[in-house]
């Protein structure tokens, strides 16, 4: 019986290294419509981001321009839960589609945070959105 308690033990014992952040796609949220909460995620190389379809008509998708090198382009469907695990370093800038003109947009810093750099091309709410979030990071 002790043979078996002691690995168990150690296994159990063993911190968890990565950890799953939850955000909720909103209609309306507490800082105005078409929302990601949280708009601004800072997370460990190898974590997990869980996005919930709070409320109907929403998905997350990576915007052109806006990953690290190396990094994979995702794109989740409409209305559905998804997750996606980041491991390269850097800075995703994420859009909902549908809503993306509405300025419905988030930033999720991988790693350390540095210099942010938005594509010329954003639409205006988005871009003012995405400014306001630079500007409010922790």
């Amino acid at each position: 019986m002790k043979a078996f308690a002691l690995p168990l033990l150690l296994l159990t014992a063993l911190p968890a290294w990565a950890e799953t952040h939850e955000v909720h796609m909103l209609n309306r949220g507490e800082t105005g419509p078409m929302v990601y909460e949280p708009a601004y995620l800072n997370i460990a190389p190898g974590d997990t981001v869980r996005f919930l379809p709070t409320q109907p008509s929403h998905n997350a998708a990576t915007i052109d321009g806006m990953t690290p090198e190396g990094a994979e382009p995702f794109r989740s469907r409409i209305n559905e839960p998804f997750e996606v695990t980041l491991t390269a370093p850097g800075t995703y800038g994420i859009k909902c589609s549908p809503h993306f003109a509405m300025g419905m947009v988030m930033l999720i810093q991988v790693g350390a945070p540095g210099e942010i750099s938005l594509p010329d091309d954003l639409p205006k709410r988005a871009r003012d959105r995405m400014e306001k979030i630079v500007a409010e990071r922790g």
